[in-house]
């Protein structure tokens, strides 16, 4: 028996590959002198054999596919012409080659740039050049995706940790909140596991302050964003105090233009066009008086008699962005709310949702509907009342995928009585 037929070991596939050497079976090999008998023999011993490799003393010069070689070989008369002549006929002289050492990514990349023959047939593994053995197209496949697996496990645990540290910025917010307004509603339910709005609320003897904000994007780049807001606001309450929002607004706007590189000279191209949209509100408890500033957030007021929500719109102006005014200074509005007010503010993530029977925008109008229809109830009903309304127009209760609308952004909803 030829020495080749002696070595049918058949090791298993190490668990987590990261080179080609972990993928390579120690297969025989046919040198370049033997004959076609010899690889049919083989062939027909290890069935589990796809490709046969042909070497020249210990180095590797070509590679027989199986299916290719026993079509040839089945044709009428071929086993008589064939069978003593050198195997180098029916042979791939120009198969992919690598070293044992080569990382996981670089042979994928090596597999893509040869073509479909390198998963076909497998590639031929060397240590030092000299033949090693040959690994498995699909072996190779099925180590990608593990690989890939663990890297998509190790980022979505990353990025549960930063929902951990997320949360951990806003409980201080939620906390003030429950103590100066027991009675509040807040919804803040990112479109991923972190998210790209954020609020704050902080309890002064003499009122409380306000903010709700939807930072460009959503996930782990909108996350990174609320970080840079938040702690600029945090700044600027520092500085400037609860009582003007307008000033706050301009404060932020300035910090977060200089942060991402968006304030340069002439001939300097911006870093960054990012920003937020953002409403400010600073309520005075002794006067029963809201004073607020918005940038593309609305504010809406319900008053205990009145038959229609009043509306203050945000200004088209943004907080940050590169077409954002440095020095821009918006508008503080000043409303007296009588006992028992409603106040509602929402980020766009849930007015612009798509859904319904017509595949439309959630809406404004069919938002504030909703809360006059139930005017009554407590903040906390008025809110889950409109999450529950917002996941029956995405089709979260239907029974056809076809119905069924992703999740377009994130989701803030604040509503209290004052």
């Amino acid at each position: 028996m030829h020495p080749a037929l002696a070595q049918f070991r058949r090791p298993g596939v190490p668990q987590s590959p990261r080179c080609a050497g972990d993928l390579s079976q120690e297969v025989p090999a046919v040198d370049s002198a033997d004959s076609n008998s010899l690889v049919m023999e083989i062939f027909y011993s290890r069935r589990d054999m796809v490709s046969l490799a042909v070497i020249e003393g210990d180095r590797p010069i070509g590679l027989i596919n199986r299916d290719i070689f026993l079509s040839q070989m089945s044709k009428p008369f071929h086993r008589e012409l064939y069978d003593k002549k050198s195997c180098i006929a029916f042979m791939d002289k120009e198969p992919l080659i690598v070293d044992a050492d080569m990382t996981l990514e670089a042979l994928t990349f090596k597999t893509v740039e040869v073509g479909e023959k390198a998963l076909v047939d497998g590639f031929i593994v060397t240590k030092e050049g000299r033949f090693a053995g040959i690994g498995n197209g699909l072996q190779l496949l099925g180590a990608v995706a593990e690989m890939q697996a663990e890297r998509n496990r190790q980022v979505m645990q990353s990025i549960e940790y930063a929902s951990v540290i997320q949360q951990a910025m806003l409980r201080a917010s939620r906390d003030a909140l429950a103590e100066k307004l027991p009675g509040a509603a807040l919804l803040w339910e990112p479109r991923d596991v972190v998210g790209g709005d954020f609020y704050h609320f902080a309890a002064f003897a003499d009122g409380w302050f306000g903010a709700v904000a939807d930072c460009t994007g959503h996930g782990v780049p909108g996350a990174f964003m609320t970080l840079l807001a938040s702690a600029s606001l945090t700044q600027a309450l520092e500085q400037l105090g609860p009582r003007d929002p307008s000033a706050l607004l301009a404060a932020v706007n300035r910090n977060v233009k200089g942060l991402l590189g968006q304030v340069h000279g002439a001939g300097e191209s911006p870093q960054s066009n990012d920003g937020l949209d953002a409403a400010f509100f600073w309520f005075d408890s002794a006067k029963q008086q809201l004073h607020f500033a918005g940038a593309r957030i609305a504010l809406h007021v319900l008053r205990p008699e009145a038959e229609h929500f009043e509306t203050v719109a945000g200004e088209r102006m943004g907080v940050g962005y590169v077409d954002s005014l440095a020095d821009h200074e918006w508008a503080l509005h000043t409303i007296d709310l009588p006992a028992g007010s409603l106040l509602f503010i929402s980020t766009d993530g849930l007015i612009d949702q798509i859904g319904g029977p017509k595949k439309i925008a959630f809406g404004k109008r069919r938002a504030l509907d909703l809360i006059l229809e139930r005017r009554a109830q407590a903040p906390a009903f008025l809110c889950d009342a409109l999450r529950e309304a917002l996941v029956a127009w995405q089709g979260g209760q239907s029974d056809k995928e076809a119905d069924k609308q992703s999740r377009r952004d994130d989701v803030t909803l604040f509503f209290t009585r004052v």
